[in-house]
């Protein structure tokens, strides 16, 4: 019988949530750090990992930002949305 299917598999990973797209990445590291993979997969597998760590810095750049949007007047914290590239006009 085979097994399970894996849902972080399942899904192109663009489409993965971040802790999903965190949690493959781990798994496409720890994969090429134990090494005896054969030369065309662990090339598959750094080129997946390459994809998701600029994905996840993406995403991590904009949480960044948005957090930077609070901002102190007159002595309280006003949030203010965060307009991103997509929202520019």
């Amino acid at each position: 019988m085979s097994e399970p299917a894996d849902p972080a598999r399942a899904r192109p990973p663009e489409e993965l949530p971040f802790e999903s797209a965190l949690g493959r990445l781990e798994e496409v590291v720890d994969r090429l750090e134990h090494g005896e993979l054969p030369l065309e997969e662990s090339l598959a597998l750094f080129e997946e990992g390459v994809r998701l760590s600029r994905r996840l810095a993406g995403q991590l750049e904009q949480a960044e930002q948005r957090v930077a949007v609070l901002v102190e007047e007159g002595g309280e914290l006003l949030a203010r949305p965060f307009e991103g590239p997509e929202d520019a006009s």
